[in-house]
């Protein structure tokens, strides 16, 4: 979700930064908050007591950090380009989709409702899964939920950590990196962006990677 459908990570990095000078040492930098992008909040939120000095529990910061991104999408939803018109077509096209995010519940239930509805058959959460991503958990339970083996999905992802995470289940990857790049090795196909990537195309990177051809678009 977070940095693929909506564009959301400059979001919670203005609440890490919030967070750090409120309860920690101030000392945050941009280097810090990329290296956040994609992970576990429970995870973030330890990294974030070591890294700076945010004098808080964990429950207490994932908190702080929902608080946050959730005040500033009630305001505005940045989409990506090209998010919304794939969703429609393979909705349209009765492809069925998990939504498989490291965002907790209660920031997903922001957006879900500006979307149509449908465009997701199944949901999971950071707060569904035990490990979270690049643990292959998510994506495990998104492809169980819609009744897919992970060998037959493919896996959309803006982050090393969430496209780690596809790959390890078995998911075809393809990239579209945001805020940070995302290595050749953590995915099977790359674009700079959703704009004017359909379903026929997403099908296309599919067969060429079963038949051990990598692309990058």
């Amino acid at each position: 979700m977070d940095g693929t459908l909506v564009d959301t990570e400059p979001y919670w990095i203005a609440s890490e930064f919030d967070i750090v000078d409120r309860h920690g040492n101030g000392a945050w930098t941009d280097a810090h908050a990329h290296a956040l992008v994609g992970m576990d909040l429970r995870d973030a939120a330890r990294y974030m007591q070591v890294h700076g000095a945010v004098d808080l529990p964990v429950a207490g910061i994932i908190d702080a950090l929902l608080d946050g991104v959730v005040a500033r999408v009630q305001r505005r939803i940045p989409w990506r380009p090209g998010a919304p018109e794939l969703l429609d077509e393979l909705r349209g096209r009765d492809i069925p989709c998990a939504l498989v995010t490291m965002s907790w519940r209660r920031f997903v239930d922001a957006i879900l409702p500006s979307l149509p509805a449908g465009s997701f058959r199944a949901v999971v959460s950071g707060d569904d899964v035990r490990q979270g991503k690049p643990h292959p958990e998510p994506y495990l339970t998104g492809a169980r939920h819609l009744g897919i083996s992970p060998e037959r999905c493919v896996a959309l992802e803006d982050s090393p950590t969430g496209a780690r995470s596809a790959l390890a289940a078995g998911c075809v990857v393809a990239a579209i990196p945001n805020v940070v790049g995302v290595p050749a090795d953590a995915a099977h196909h790359h674009f700079a962006t959703l704009d004017g990537v359909d379903v026929d195309e997403l099908e296309r990177i599919y067969r060429l990677h079963r038949s051990g051809v990598r692309v990058s678009g």
